[in-house]
Order: structure tokens, then C-alpha cells, then sequence
């Protein structure tokens, strides 16, 4: 039995009626976390509602010993995420953590996908972990406290083909993780993006059957992690699929310098430019801005 526990903590998780996000919510409230769960009910497009699995997972969890209440406002406004906040501090008088969670898939070819296609997934992957940072993250930092665990996805790493939505969408928790985590820092207010891959309703219409388990509670107890005051990180990114964990991050070549550039000479040198035997990585909340200027500014000097 893990020592790490939640008691006392309010932990508000977006998409917490399934999958992935329900199975964060029994985890933690299992844990005693009291917990929020919101979900909007709509099909995995994003279209529709339905106050129904909210309820319902708020009702499982209530039934396994947790306190726990529905909210299925929708994140894809600013007054969905506001009343999700507020959702919390009513019920329980505070917000400790905060898991997006929620999502929605709309596959199209990016010469061909419509444009009312790709805001539905940016209006809640993107636009919708914006709509709930904002007001937790105000109450965060006022309290002096605070875990934020943002869903990132390797699909935001390193895509596929017809996800430009999902792509965009994903690849822009890392700046939002990295302005919670710096802004956060002086306030124990921490941010971590999960990158999970789990067998939940998104993967339907694909070929899992040659997959190894990957169920959501595989996935789960780094989320828990993340999520625990006892976290030790912030502003970094975490893999978690089929039992592997590993740490992701954005690195670059050490390069190469020279006080003026042709594009012949940018052509001559793109192998050592792009020459990783000596890699430069910086972490976003040890100042890695303001270092990354002052190696670069170096190498001008001849001293990096």
C-alpha cells in the first residue's frame, strides 16, 4: 500500500467519466482525494452531451468509499472551465489539483480537413486546457499551492498522418506546461505533462490486436505521481504506454557558429549543424531561457 495519499486534497479531472480520466479519478479518490468529476457526456467526435456518465462515475465512486461530485460543464469555453473550477469550490471550498483529461478525435487530411473539424479538437484539447488552467491556476498560486497534470500525446511528438487537429493540439501542452511550472514555481504550484497510451474509446476503429495490455490503470499511478505533493519535478514531460515510463524532452545539437552565414555555407555545414554526438537541453524552469541565450551568446565569444 503506497504511504503517498491525498487526504484533504480536492482534485479536479477533466474527461474523469472514462477511460484514461476515470481511471485517474478512482486512483487518487481511492487514495482519499475528494474528486471532482467532469464530463460533458459527448461522443468521442465532441459532439452532443449527456449528464449521464458523469453521474454515473461520480455514483461509482461515491459507491467505492470516495467523496465525489459530477460537473458537465464543457471545457471549450472559458465559462465551461470557470464553472468546472467553481464546481470546485463549492463542493469541497478548494482546488489542489487539476488533471486535463478530457478529449476528442476528428481525423482528416490536412489538404482536405475542415475547418469546423479541426476547431472542434483544438477547442478542447488546446483551447480547453487554457479554459481550466486559467482559473485553477489563479486559485493555485493565491493558495500557495498546486498540481496541475496536463495530457500531452506522442501524437503531438511525433504525429500521424490526418491528425493535424490532435498534433497541434497536443504538442502546445508543452508550452502551457512550461509557463504554469515557471510562473508556479516561487508558489509550489507544479506542472507535468502525462503522455499516455492506453486501449480506451479512442482507439476505436483500430487494430489493437497485436497490442500488449494497455489499460488506462497502467497509465494511472504516474499520473498519481504528478499529481501528489511529493512531487519532485515540474515542467517536464512523461511517456507512459504498456508499462514503459520514460522522460521526454526537447533537446538541440550543440550547432555550429559563425559571425556571418551564406545559404551555401548553411548547406556546406547542415551535417555538423545537425550533428547530435553533443546535444545542448535545457529545462524550462532551472532558467533554461535564459541559458539557452547565454550558451549561444558564448559560442559567439568562442567559449562554449
Amino acid at each position: 500500500m503506497t504511504e503517498r495519499r491525498f487526504d484533504g486534497r480536492v482534485a479536479v479531472i477533466t474527461g474523469g467519466a472514462r477511460g484514461l480520466g476515470f481511471a485517474y479519478a478512482q486512483l487518487l479518490g481511492s487514495l482519499g482525494a475528494r474528486i471532482v468529476v467532469n464530463d460533458n457526456g459527448s461522443a468521442m467526435s465532441g459532439t452532443g452531451n449527456d449528464v449521464g456518465p458523469a453521474e454515473e462515475a461520480a455514483q461509482a465512486l461515491r459507491a467505492a468509499g470516495c467523496e465525489a461530485v459530477a460537473c458537465t460543464e464543457s471545457v471549450a469555453t472559458p465559462e465551461g472551465g470557470k464553472a468546472i473550477v467553481d464546481a470546485a469550490l463549492d463542493a469541497f471550498g478548494r482546488i489542489d489539483v487539476l488533471i486535463h483529461s478530457a478529449g476528442n478525435v476528428r481525423y482528416g487530411a490536412l489538404d482536405a480537413i475542415s475547418h469546423e473539424d479541426f476547431r472542434a479538437v483544438i477547442d478542447v484539447h488546446l483551447l480547453g486546457a487554457f479554459n481550466v488552467v486559467r482559473p485553477a491556476f489563479e486559485r493555485m498560486a493565491a493558495a500557495g499551492y498546486g498540481r496541475v497534470v496536463l495530457s500531452g500525446s506522442i501524437g503531438g511528438l511525433y504525429s500521424i498522418a490526418h491528425g493535424v487537429n490532435y498534433a497541434m493540439s497536443k504538442s502546445s501542452m508543452i508550452g502551457l506546461n512550461n509557463m504554469i511550472a515557471i510562473e508556479g514555481a516561487d508558489r509550489d504550484v507544479k506542472s507535468n505533462v502525462i503522455l499516455p497510451g492506453a486501449v480506451t474509446r479512442m482507439a476505436e476503429g483500430l487494430d489493437v490486436t497485436q497490442y500488449p495490455p494497455m489499460g488506462p490503470e497502467l497509465v494511472a499511478p504516474v499520473v498519481g505521481l504528478l499529481a501528489h505533493e511529493s512531487c519532485p519535478v515540474s515542467g517536464e514531460l512523461y511517456v507512459s504506454m504498456a508499462g514503459r515510463i520514460a522522460r521526454a524532452f526537447v533537446t538541440e545539437t550543440r550547432g555550429v557558429y559563425r559571425p556571418d552565414w551564406t545559404i551555401d555555407q548553411v548547406a556546406a555545414d547542415l551535417d555538423a549543424i545537425r550533428d547530435d554526438s553533443q546535444r545542448w537541453t535545457f529545462h524550462p524552469v532551472e532558467n533554461g531561457f535564459g541559458e539557452h541565450m547565454a550558451k549561444s551568446f558564448a559560442m559567439t565569444r568562442g567559449e562554449a
